[in-house]
């Protein structure tokens, strides 16, 4: 008996559905290109409950006739190649022809069209592939098309969609990938009944203000400069943030041949060419268009679309890294060489004032384990320290285990971190920056703001369990404009971010006032530090509570902690140590970095 058989094309399409159709985002994006390809000047998506209700797409592209509107939802059905070469000279968003034939296999598609030359439209209607409809209609120029009851035949898949706050949010970054690269082309996007977005056409910088910033004042955008690079392989024209302007917060795309792209090595690329003027937590946004031959790429490697081979990646990576070097050098913002001079190299150090090469003086009678350590225990040592410490001044290591309190705690994972005495050891600060304990296998090093971050980050956790708060009431309250996704996040956020002690009310439908602070920041604009709650749980696509609590947590703990440089007393250095010590874990930070390192007795004297 044979067993091999042909699948119907309706299960067919539901498994290829499951690559193509993911979410409603993945809908939206599909629908959208189409009217780009069909040469749309406006266009307009609405949407109902994130899409689970409803996504209709409505343009005036050129439309189709009666035949090609039915032809549209059959596999492999597509206007935009006919044989296989031409993959390798692709202008258009779509070339598959799966996206129509997938999403009508899982929902219920009502499409109306009608071309220029027509007097009358089409209307077809198929639910989950089953043609229900079809005949003429009276409808505009252009295309409209509504897609109802997403994955209505596929109640697993629908069970695992995410909160309507979650999809909105994925909806509208999907949008934000194509609206980004057809500025000339008006969209607006209305989420049940209110319109979210709405972009006329401009040029790609006042795009990308309306998207991110202030439209009428240009504030967003004054903080970037012009990528520019036409090479025999490739064009790159952009803009990329000024060193100054950087925030945590940061917007990077890429953009080829009219489609974004991910991509991590020229991303890596991009942060090389901002080497040495960024903080570690600060990253440069970004919006960079590459023009090059289709032949050079690959874009059907996934069915999103979005991860892109490139023949000639390195020679890209080198000149994209130069393009930026070249764009922040012509403003003097990057580091600029003067091979002319002799022996000598202007380093330019600031960018407040006129450019001038460092003073650096050198004594050469330093040395960080004779001369200023001992300066600088002599100093702020505890008297009588040697009592203290009894392996210090020759007694055994075993009388002084005998005197451990209860608070010492062994790390279990991380750098090794020997047993020591948190309420008792003498403690130096060094370099405005570390804390110097002294321990029975040497010296420990302890990052002090990582420490403090540690310690707030396990109180802010507990209070967000406890819904416990300590609230500090604004003055002048401050007002906090968002984009529309932030918008959403925000109100999912909102319950923890008052449990933590944030005092906010929505103003207008893009912003919110912010009338109280948790105490900890009382002294600290909370505008920059919400910005960075948000953008870290959308980078880190946070979508269940606990996962958007630790970031509320560890980004409260990050801006609250002990800042770098600043001198603390005797009471505070040993307040944060023995509340880390009380940790069931402290040799890293939530998010992996290091807070403790041991310099062993055995390094110190090799050094002597």
């Amino acid at each position: 008996m044979d067993i091999i058989h042909l699948l119907p094309d309706s299960v067919a399409n539901q498994i290829a559905a499951g690559e193509v159709i993911q979410r409603p985002a993945s809908c939206l994006k599909e629908l959208v290109e189409n009217s780009l390809d069909a040469g749309a000047k406006r266009i307009q998506v609405i949407v109902r409950d994130a899409g689970r209700t409803l996504l209709q797409v409505i343009d005036d592209g050129k439309g189709m006739s009666e035949m090609d509107a039915r032809m549209a939802f059959e596999r492999h059905a597509t206007s935009k190649i006919s044989q296989a070469q031409d993959l390798f000279s692709l202008r258009t968003m779509g070339f598959r022809g799966e996206a129509l034939a997938s999403i009508c296999a899982v929902a219920q598609v009502e499409l109306q069209t009608r071309r220029p030359e027509d007097e009358v439209g089409t209307l077809i209607e198929i639910h989950g592939s089953e043609l229900v409809r079809s005949e003429m209609c009276s409808c505009p120029v252009g295309t409209n098309i509504k897609v109802s009851n997403l994955f209505f035949n596929v109640p697993v898949r629908r069970k695992f969609l995410k909160t309507d706050q979650t999809e909105l949010r994925n909806l509208l970054t999907e949008f934000y990938h194509i609206v980004l690269v057809y500025p000339k082309v008006s969209f607006t996007f209305v989420h049940n009944d209110e319109i979210l977005l709405e972009l006329p056409p401009g040029t790609e910088k006042q795009r990308i203000e309306a998207v991110f910033g202030n439209p009428k004042r240009n504030v967003y955008t004054s903080g970037f400069v012009d990528v520019n690079t036409d090479t025999e392989l490739v064009s790159i024209r952009g803009f990329v943030i000024k060193p100054e302007s950087a925030t945590r917060k940061a917007e990077q795309y890429f953009f080829v041949n009219g489609r974004y792209m991910r991509h991590p090595y020229f991303l890596k690329a991009v942060q090389t060419a901002y080497s040495g003027m960024l903080s570690s937590d600060y990253q440069p946004s970004f919006f960079i268009y590459f023009d090059i031959n289709p032949e050079a790429i690959d874009v059907n490697i996934h069915p999103t679309k979005t991860e892109i081979k490139f023949a000639d990646e390195q020679t890209i990576f080198q000149i994209l890294m130069a393009s930026v070097r070249e764009a922040l050098g012509k403003f003097t913002l990057a580091p600029q060489i003067d091979f002319d001079t002799n022996g000598s190299i202007d380093i330019p150090i600031s960018h407040d004032g006129p450019v001038r090469p460092p003073q650096v003086t050198v004594d050469p009678t330093y040395n960080p384990f004779h001369t200023r350590s001992s300066h600088t225990m002599q100093q702020t040592a505890a008297p009588q320290w040697e009592t203290l410490y009894p392996s210090v001044s020759g007694r055994s290591n075993e009388i002084y285990q005998d005197r451990l309190p209860s608070s010492i705690i062994p790390a279990e994972t991380g750098p090794h971190i020997p047993v020591f005495d948190a309420e008792t050891c003498p403690l130096w600060q060094y370099g405005g920056k570390y804390i110097l304990a002294a321990t029975p296998e040497g010296l420990l090093l302890i990052n002090r703001h990582r420490a403090h971050v540690v310690v707030l980050y396990h109180q802010f956790m507990t209070m967000l369990s406890q819904d416990q708060c300590a609230m500090q009431q604004l003055l002048f309250p401050e007002v906090l404009s968002l984009q529309p996704d932030e918008m959403v996040l925000m109100s999912q956020l909102l319950p923890d971010l008052k449990a933590i002690g944030f005092e906010v009310e929505q103003l207008t439908p893009d912003s919110y006032s912010i009338q109280g602070v948790p105490a900890q920041l009382a002294n600290q604009s909370p505008i920059p530090v919400l910005q960075y709650i948000l953008s870290q749980v959308r980078e880190r696509e946070a979508n269940t509570q606990s996962e958007w609590r630790e970031q509320i947590a560890l980004t409260l703990a990050e801006n609250a902690a002990v800042p770098y440089g600043r001198d603390l007393t005797a009471e505070e250095m040993r307040e944060i140590v023995q509340r880390m010590a009380q940790l069931p874990q402290f040799a890293r930070t939530p998010d992996g970095k290091t807070i403790v390192s041991l310099m062993t007795d055995d390094e110190i004297n090799k050094r002597f």
